[in-house]
């Protein structure tokens, strides 16, 4: 396999998930693509982790090693040759580095932003995780509290379904479809005792995604995580 584009570590990932209808995730599928789903839900994911020790193409940018990322993402799957291959759609990502975005948009064809944004895990008889983003002027908060032992993720269960996903698409009408593999171990979790969610939905990501703010999630979680490898975009045939 050919070199990752880009390295990193992926460290106390904080996943909200929210079950929506199928007909508001329809037109961000890209082609060659369908939903997938947990136990027959459609689910998006407001996801908020520290991105660590970054290398782009073996490279360390200065000031661009340590960053906080959040991504609201929807969950899909391809099949090709028999192989179901799962994989992640970015609805929008956020990162407090121009640069960053500007390469994430440029070699992955993302949906990035830059935001002020802040980063704080502190780990004593429990795990603290807050982080932060500014939106028109308004501090978004995501924090948790969870216990301090981590454990193995059981196959079939919700942790299974959210963090197992192993491909990236983008695409769109009238877009080619492109794919990226992300290789990482499976994760482990860390058992949430507590946590709270001050978020504007509908500024952040548009009227469209107004009514999460007010949505009681499916679930949430934080994963352990671990070292990642992130593979450069190759077209999906059959584009044309």
């Amino acid at each position: 396999m050919a070199k990752p584009s880009l390295t990193a570590r992926w460290k106390n990932l904080f996943m909200v998930n929210y079950e929506v209808d199928a007909a508001l995730l329809a037109p961000l599928v890209p082609k060659h693509c369908e939903l997938d789903t947990f136990e027959g839900k459609h689910l998006v994911s407001l996801v908020a982790f520290q991105f660590l020790q970054t290398r782009v193409k073996g490279f360390r940018i200065p000031w661009h090693v340590n960053f906080p990322e959040i991504n609201l993402r929807l969950y899909l799957k391809r099949t090709i040759q028999g192989e179901t291959r799962r994989g992640v759609a970015f609805i929008k990502e956020i990162v407090p580095k121009r640069a960053i975005t500007f390469v994430a948009n440029t070699l992955f064809n993302e949906h990035y932003i830059t935001r002020r944004m802040t980063q704080r895990v502190a780990v004593s008889d429990q795990i603290k995780a807050e982080y932060t983003f500014e939106e028109k002027g308004q501090t978004q908060r995501l924090t948790c509290f969870a216990a301090v032992r981590p454990h193995d993720i059981k196959p079939g269960s919700i942790e299974d379904f959210i963090t197992e996903h192993y491909y990236g698409y983008n695409g769109g009408a009238g877009r080619k479809t492109l794919e990226y593999q992300v290789e990482h171990p499976s994760w482990r979790t860390y058992p949430i005792q507590a946590y709270t969610l001050d978020v504007d939905f509908a500024a952040t990501y548009g009227e469209t995604w107004g009514f999460l703010k007010d949505q009681k999630p499916h679930s949430v979680l934080l994963a352990e995580g671990s070292e990642v490898k992130v593979y450069g975009a190759t077209k999906v045939e059959g584009d044309g």
